[in-house]
């Protein structure tokens, strides 16, 4: 594979054209970057970006952060795509494992740091907008409610947190979250229903009213 640099300046964080993208043409794609194209690199970036861009937020609560490491998940795409194999596999599935395998070693670098900060003044302020939330609608929505459940997502344990992020907001099959995790999808279901338990839990202390995650 050519070792030419990802032109970082064409690299656009805008969501992209939404169509519908076959195992063919991501394979013919990855075809093309091995091969040195430095436009189909172009292409797969803007072609993935959202999601990889989407996962890395859920799973920090930061823009920036999740900004910084979809950055670093497309590096670490050009260093590893000729391990990717066509045949044991779809593209995004191999590209989603990678993501989360960069989310869980930036996780334990940071630990250290996350264990010395206090999250009172974040859950102070998620009190005081519950309270104030009409207790008759039993439903939040918007903006107010995606950054509840970001800081919900937040108080859960890495593994429950990547499993609920896949199945629930990336809307994964059991199969293809098996394949990602390295378990068997028993265990998938069982930290599933332990993550949206302990969701459920998280923002019923919180007051949200008609606390509830998919079934």
């Amino acid at each position: 594979m050519a070792t030419a640099a990802i032109p970082v300046s064409k690299w656009s964080w805008a969501p992209p054209r939404t169509q519908a993208i076959s195992l063919d043409a991501d394979t013919s794609l990855v075809e093309r970057c091995l091969s040195g194209n430095d436009a189909a690199w172009e292409d797969m970036v803007k072609l993935h970006t959202r999601r990889v861009y989407a996962i890395c937020y859920r799973f920090t609560n930061s823009e920036a952060e999740a900004q910084d490491l979809a950055q670093d998940v497309f590096i670490r795409v050009f260093k590893n795509l000729k391990s990717f194999r066509a045949g044991e596999g779809s593209f995004s599935v191999w590209l989603t494992r990678l993501t989360r395998n960069l989310l869980i070693d930036h996780y334990r670098r940071t630990k250290l740091d996350r264990i010395t900060e206090s999250l009172e003044d974040q859950v102070s302020v998620l009190e005081e907008k519950t309270a104030a939330m009409s207790k008759t609608d039993g439903m939040l929505a918007g903006r107010e409610a995606s950054e509840i459940l970001q800081a919900g997502l937040q108080k859960l344990s890495p593994e429950l947190r990547e499993t609920v992020i896949l199945r629930d907001l990336e809307e994964l099959e059991y199969r293809e979250i098996a394949e990602i995790l390295n378990v068997p999808e028993g265990t998938v279901k069982s930290r599933l229903n332990r993550g949206r338990a302990e969701l459920a839990r998280v923002l019923k202390r919180w007051k949200v009213c008609g606390a509830r995650v998919s079934g």
